[in-house]
C-alpha cells in the first residue's frame, strides 16, 4: 500500500509520498479535490496520514470515500516523528516527516470521532459561542447602567432583556444600551434552538441519559463529556479517563516522587 501524508494548511496543503524511505513524490495545492488524481477512487489505496485538527474531519471522510486508510496524527506528539526540529515552519519538510513516520510504523495516533459525536461537539461549540456573548453583553449593560447611577436586580439571564425593559430608566442610559439590549434579545431564541437541537442529539445517546443521573450533572455537562471520549473502551481505567480530561494531574518531581500538580494540566489530544 502507498505511504502518503498531507500537511493541510488554510491556503495549501503539501503532498508527500515515499516509498523503502525514498521520497517519489511532492505536490501542493489550494484545494483537496485537486488531489483526485493522485488519491481518488480510481487510483491504487494509499495509507495517509494528516495531522489532527478541525479540517481533519471532513478530509478523513473524503479520503475514506475515495477508498483510503487516513491516518490521524496526535498533534500533542508531533515531535516524536520530528516535525518542527528543523526549527523552521515547512509544509514539504513537515509532509516528508509525517510520511517517513508512517512508513516506518511510529505515527503517534489520535483518535476519530464518530461522526454523531462530531455533530453534538458543533452543536456544543455553537452553544458555547452564544451563552458567552450573551454573557458578555449583559454584563457590559450592568456596568454601564451602575456607571451612571441605575441598577438592574439580579434576575435569571433568560429574563435579562425583560427586567431590563421594566426598569425606569433615564433616556440617555436607554438609549446608550439600546444596541446592546438588542444583541441579548436576538440571541436568546437562538440558544433556545440551540438547547432544542442538543436535546434531540442527546437523546439518541442514552449514555446521556445515565450521566444526568448524577448529581449536578446536566444535559450540557454530560453531552461535553460523551463528545470528548466517545469510544470509553479506548481507555484501560478510570485514571486515564481523569489524566485525559485534565481531572487529577499528576508531575513527577525529583527527588519527590509523584504528587499532585498546583497547576493545570491535561493530555487531552486535539
Amino acid at each position: 500500500m502507498r505511504m502518503v501524508a498531507l500537511d493541510l494548511g488554510g491556503k495549501k496543503t503539501s503532498y508527500c509520498e515515499v516509498s523503502k524511505g525514498t521520497v517519489i513524490q511532492r505536490i501542493t495545492v489550494s484545494e483537496l479535490e485537486s488531489l483526485r488524481p493522485l488519491l481518488g477512487p480510481e487510483q491504487p489505496p494509499a495509507r495517509v496520514a494528516i495531522e489532527a485538527c478541525r479540517e481533519a474531519w471532513h478530509v478523513h471522510d473524503r479520503l475514506v470515500e475515495w477508498g483510503n486508510q487516513p491516518v490521524l496524527v496526535d498533534t500533542t506528539r508531533r515531535q516524536r516523528v520530528g516535525i518542527g526540529e528543523h526549527g523552521r515552519k515547512n509544509d514539504r519538510i513537515d509532509a516528508e516527516k509525517l510520511a517517513r513516520a508512517l512508513e516506518e510504523g511510529r505515527l503517534p495516533q489520535a483518535h476519530v470521532l464518530s461522526p454523531h459525536r462530531r455533530e453534538l461537539r458543533d452543536i456544543l461549540g455553537v452553544r458555547s459561542a452564544l451563552v458567552e456573548t450573551r454573557a458578555r453583553m449583559t454584563t457590559t449593560i450592568r456596568g454601564l447602567v451602575r456607571e451612571r447611577g441605575g441598577k438592574i436586580p439580579s434576575c435569571e439571564t433568560e429574563n435579562f432583556a425583560r427586567r431590563v425593559r421594566s426598569r425606569k430608566l433615564a433616556p440617555e442610559i436607554a438609549e446608550l444600551i439600546e444596541p446592546l439590549l438588542a444583541l441579548v434579545e436576538s440571541t436568546d431564541p437562538k440558544i433556545t434552538a440551540t438547547d432544542e437541537q442538543l436535546a434531540g442529539l442527546c437523546a439518541q445517546e442514552p449514555i446521556v441519559a445515565a450521566l444526568t443521573t448524577t448529581p449536578g450533572v446536566g444535559t450540557v455537562v454530560a453531552a461535553c463529556f460523551v463528545s470528548v471520549i466517545d469510544d470509553a473502551k479506548r481507555f484501560h481505567r478510570a485514571h486515564q479517563v481523569e489524566s485525559y480530561v485534565g481531572l487529577v494531574p499528576k508531575e513527577n518531581s525529583s527527588g519527590r516522587g509523584k504528587r499532585r500538580s498546583l497547576r493545570p494540566a491535561t493530555r487531552a489530544g486535539p
